[in-house]
């Protein structure tokens, strides 16, 4: 039986991180719960710390396959700049060559989208002074409750370490991730109440956003 390996991201992975991205999107189960458009998502989810932030990522590989991963990225405001100067306009124009928006799923989760975020939904503190990294983790549903994501978290921690980074936070609106990342020594920064998922949900949805310290 072969062991599990974390170990850094390479151009291979990438569609191995995109079907994962794709399957944990909703709370950790699929996305096609909310959205129709498998590469589109995969690209909003993705493709900055693929195609931009390589170094930052790194994966999990489970009896030879992956089955997990971090992306993330040492410094978010640069994230941001790249992210809504370059990779939305793109993702804009994709989508309206595939007619991504005639799809009803697609068409209400992105208008509940802009109505949360047209209604103040997404403010939140600047935390990139005290914690400028950020990261995403998902594993696959048959990889979890193994230490599969804690190993992940001490490769991408070491490596902010020695990168000297002050600190590093990130957004959940999973209560099994909240829990997740408590128990990896992280704190709650701040709470947000969202509403875009309400027409799936039923109710609102809680977003967590935790940090943690890396340097001083």
């Amino acid at each position: 039986m072969q062991a599990e390996t974390v170990r850094p991201y390479t151009k291979e992975d990438r569609q191995a991180v995109r079907a994962i991205a794709w399957q944990t999107a909703f709370m950790g189960g699929p996305a096609s719960v909310f959205f129709d458009d498998e590469e589109l998502l995969a690209d909003l989810l993705t493709s900055y710390f693929t195609d931009h932030e390589p170094q930052s990522c790194f994966v999990v590989e489970d009896s030879g396959e992956v089955a997990g991963y971090i992306t993330g990225s040492t410094y978010v405001r640069r994230l941001n700049m790249v992210f809504f100067f370059e990779i939305l306009p793109r993702l804009a124009l994709k989508a309206f060559f595939r007619a991504a928006l005639l799809n009803k799923k697609n068409f209400a989760f992105l208008l509940a989208l802009a109505k949360s975020f047209l209604n103040g939904e997404f403010a939140a503190p600047d935390l990139s002074r005290e914690y400028p990294a950020t990261l995403h983790i998902n594993l696959k549903e048959g990889a979890r409750r193994k230490g599969l994501g804690s190993k992940l978290m001490h490769a991408y921690l070491g490596y902010l370490f020695d990168k000297k980074v002050a600190g590093v936070h990130m957004a959940t609106m999973s209560e099994k991730g909240a829990s997740f990342f408590k128990k990896e020594g992280f704190g709650v920064l701040h709470v947000q109440e969202r509403t875009y998922l309400k027409h799936i949900t039923g109710g609102n949805t809680r977003v967590y956003i935790f940090g943690k310290k890396i340097t001083l």
